[in-house]
């Protein structure tokens, strides 16, 4: 854990959005002594999504704010990351190993629902001297006269001497103009099934070539609930997710089903399209995460597939690394900001582009050059410990300059 704390003047700072990023940051920066508004369009706050993997990397920012062990009550712990791939899409007898990665028995990631972060950080966030304001939609936030202000639909706010936009892929005020991936997802969360043997420490998925991706991962509990659950998920092309509903459920249950057979029990609760969540990815960072008086993190500064499983991890990275910039000089804190990382955001979404469509293209190559030369390597020293950093988060420092976690 990082020590210290705070010796700049308190600021007035507005975050935009109440995310994972957005709540981290809103918590971090509150507890350092600053006057922290956070500013949420929804009028009841509220996490978008179904499952998720917070890498130790993740963990260990909860573990900043004391909500790492609420964090793991709540989630599973993962402790391998196993898919195989087949060669037909209904009654496959024979699979190969394609996908093969370890945690550190004494490391594990946590698999959970977006509900159930969302739930830890909202907890840091009200315990945290944080004012916060619901339903409004920034549209802008202007500088006048050396500060921002924020624009609503209702009316202005602030000014403030820094505003953080956390607000995500849709953001209004970020400039940032990512590039459409060909494939997204449909995803929903289930009780895990009474006897199943999927273990409920492992994320397990199966392939045909790199057009049809299934999943299953323990996620752990909800809040308030007793009972374990599993996210099943299931890749498509996006010009299919555009016509998926009601009429194509049945079909696709019979389709999952029988490309493989083991997901079914996960399915048997599942009767209508309205349980399933879709969701569509995009690719692109910007070059500068930040203007005057105006800095973006999350989504807002960097977007990508969820191959790798770092979409919230870097959320609250950004979140702590802006906390420990500010902890310096306000008008270097943006770009310290940004310089602490400028690396692990590049090398994360450069091995993001390039992995992504080895597993949901429409590619005939790449599924092969995967499983015949990937898969073959990763099992040969010291290849196995690098894919376990690159997953956990840390194949490069997190934080440049900083030794954390």
């Amino acid at each position: 854990m990082m020590t210290g704390k705070s010796t700049a003047k308190a600021l007035e700072i507005a975050v935009v959005g109440a995310g994972m990023g957005g709540l981290a940051a809103a918590s971090l920066l509150a507890r350092d002594g600053h006057r922290v508004t956070l500013v949420e369009r929804f009028a009841t706050p509220r996490p978008l999504g179904s499952g998720l993997v917070v890498q130790p990397v993740g963990l260990a920012v909860l573990d900043e704010l004391g909500q790492g062990n609420a964090a793991r009550a709540l989630g599973a712990p993962l402790r391998r990351m196993r898919g195989w791939s087949v060669d037909q899409l209904s009654g496959a007898t024979r699979s190969r190993v394609a996908l093969d990665v370890h945690y550190p028995a004494t490391d594990p990631a946590c698999a959970m629902h977006r509900a159930s972060l969302f739930h830890v950080l909202w907890q840091a966030m009200e315990v945290s001297p944080v004012t916060l304001i619901t339903g409004e939609t920034v549209r802008e936030a202007p500088l006048r006269q050396g500060r921002r202000m924020l624009v609503s639909d209702s009316g202005e706010i602030g000014g403030f001497d820094l505003v953080i936009d956390a607000s995500g892929a849709g953001s209004a005020l970020s400039p940032l103009k990512a590039g459409e991936l060909g494939y997204g997802a449909i995803w929903t969360h289930v009780p895990w099934p009474e006897g199943s043997d999927q273990g409920q420490d492992q994320l397990r998925q199966r392939y045909f070539r790199a057009s049809r991706m299934a999943g299953l991962m323990p996620i752990g509990r909800l809040p308030r609930e007793a009972g374990a659950r599993a996210a099943v998920f299931w890749s498509m092309p996006r010009a299919d997710l555009a016509g998926w509903g009601e009429a194509r459920f049945q079909a696709w249950k019979a389709e999952a089903s029988a490309f493989w057979p083991e997901m079914q029990p996960f399915l048997t609760g599942l009767d209508h399209a309205g349980q399933m969540t879709t969701a569509l990815y995009s690719h692109g960072t910007l070059s500068r995460p930040y203007a005057p008086g105006l800095v973006f993190i999350g989504d807002s500064a960097h977007r990508a597939s969820p191959q790798l499983g770092q979409g919230a991890n870097m959320a609250l990275l950004d979140a702590l690394a802006l906390r420990e910039a500010l902890r310096g000089d306000l008008d270097d804190a943006p770009a310290a900001y940004a310089r602490m990382r400028r690396w692990h955001v590049r090398i994360y979404q450069l091995f993001s582009l390039f992995l992504t469509p080895a597993y949901q293209s429409d590619s005939r190559l790449l599924p092969q050059i995967r499983d015949l030369f990937l898969a073959r390597i990763s099992l040969v020293p010291p290849v196995p410990q690098i894919l376990t950093r690159l997953v956990a988060g840390h194949l490069v420092p997190p934080l440049a300059s900083k030794r954390w976690p």
